[in-house]
């Protein structure tokens, strides 16, 4: 481990990820959707997917994915309204329940977080049944279902965490963690894009052993400063620490999309991106001055736009009208879009509490 580890043995790392949460809030608070597939979001024709149940997912429904491509796929998906207000409250219950056995919690989101158990407020030796203890009390407090995944770094917790999803768990030891990411495909690589994915596999990568198998200045070479993150991974190393008081510069959601030329498509990608920042600076209680779009072009190159206003944003339709004013003036684009990102920068502390409700504008 790091230098800034001094605790002797390999960490005991937790991640928890709540499934489906939005889809299952809805579904837990009527009790009509129970079974049926259903889809956060709106179903108007410039509608885009926030979320789906796992029944609406068994027909290839996902989120970002637009609504009528929802709806073609699945014709008898239900949609739902969002509740941010319900969720960031479900949210802090699921945040209060961690905190009894650790202070050292890292969110990634309202619905996913790292916990270091290495050390924890039980006294509770076996990381697993710490992950069991608190996939049922989440259970029991909330009706909701939780999935884990237990291992020595963040790197595996967070891939574990996907094994036995939903409403299990999976645990990843020192032993078994190289050969673990040597069977996995590099596509299903936290940390790994899709844009990145198809360079590793131009590069012949496709597998957690392709990418052992290339040495530390080659990754450095074709990835620059993600290469020794690469190379470290592969081999089961991740000495990235939980940092409950991370003082993050910038936070940002992106995602690739089939080549778009017009700007309708263009904004309702963004939508979920959008929400996806909103939603963690108002359950981190953070706010941001600087909102920065990200466009990939089909050839790879990519350009970003940023506006710096004077006080955080308030609202999420401030963030919007920004986002508005960014993207409007790339169109017509000289060739299709791949990706599309938004990012929150000149970040800083605040109450969330007297902003306005979150909403989603769709």
């Amino acid at each position: 481990m790091t230098g800034e580890d001094n605790r002797e043995g390999p960490r005991k790392i937790v991640h928890v990820d709540m499934d489906a949460f939005y889809a299952s809030v809805e579904q837990r608070d009527n009790p009509e959707l129970r079974g049926l597939p259903v889809a956060v979001g709106s179903p108007a024709a410039r509608g885009v997917v926030a979320a789906a149940s796992y029944e609406a997912r068994k027909f290839g429904v996902h989120s970002a994915m637009p609504s009528v491509t929802a709806q073609r796929k699945c014709p008898d998906l239900i949609f739902v309204k969002p509740r941010f207000d319900v969720y960031k409250a479900v949210s802090l219950q699921i945040r209060a329940i961690f905190a009894e056995y650790t202070p050292m919690i890292e969110p990634l989101s309202l619905d996913e977080a790292y916990l270091d158990v290495t050390t924890n407020l039980k006294g509770m030796e076996i990381a697993t049944e710490i992950a069991e203890e608190i996939r049922a009390r989440i259970k029991a407090t909330t009706g909701l279902t939780a999935s884990a995944g237990i291992s020595y770094n963040k790197f595996l917790a967070k891939m574990a965490s996907d094994q036995n999803k939903p409403d299990g768990q999976f645990v990843i030891t020192p032993k078994n963690g190289p050969a673990f990411v040597e069977q996995l495909p590099v596509k299903k690589f936290h940390g790994v894009g899709p844009a990145t994915a198809e360079k590793m596999h131009r590069l012949g990568i496709e597998t957690g052993a392709d990418l052992k198998a290339r040495t530390f200045d080659f990754l450095v070479e074709h990835f620059g400063k993600s290469g020794p993150y690469f190379y470290g991974i592969a081999r089961g190393i991740d000495n990235r620490l939980v940092k409950p008081d991370r003082v993050r510069k910038s936070v940002g959601a992106e995602d690739t999309f089939s080549d778009i030329h017009t700007f309708e498509p263009a904004r309702e990608g963004l939508q979920p991106l959008i929400e996806k920042v909103w939603d963690y600076c108002g359950a981190n209680e953070i706010g941001a001055k600087t909102v920065t779009l990200k466009v990939k072009y089909a050839d790879f190159s990519q350009i970003t736009r940023s506006k710096t206003v004077p006080a955080p944003l308030l609202a999420i339709t401030d963030l919007e009208e920004l986002v508005d004013l960014l993207l409007a003036p790339l169109f017509p684009p000289r060739q299709g879009i791949r990706r599309l990102g938004v990012s929150l920068s000149s970040l800083g502390r605040r109450c969330f509490e007297t902003a306005p409700q979150l909403r989603l504008a769709l």
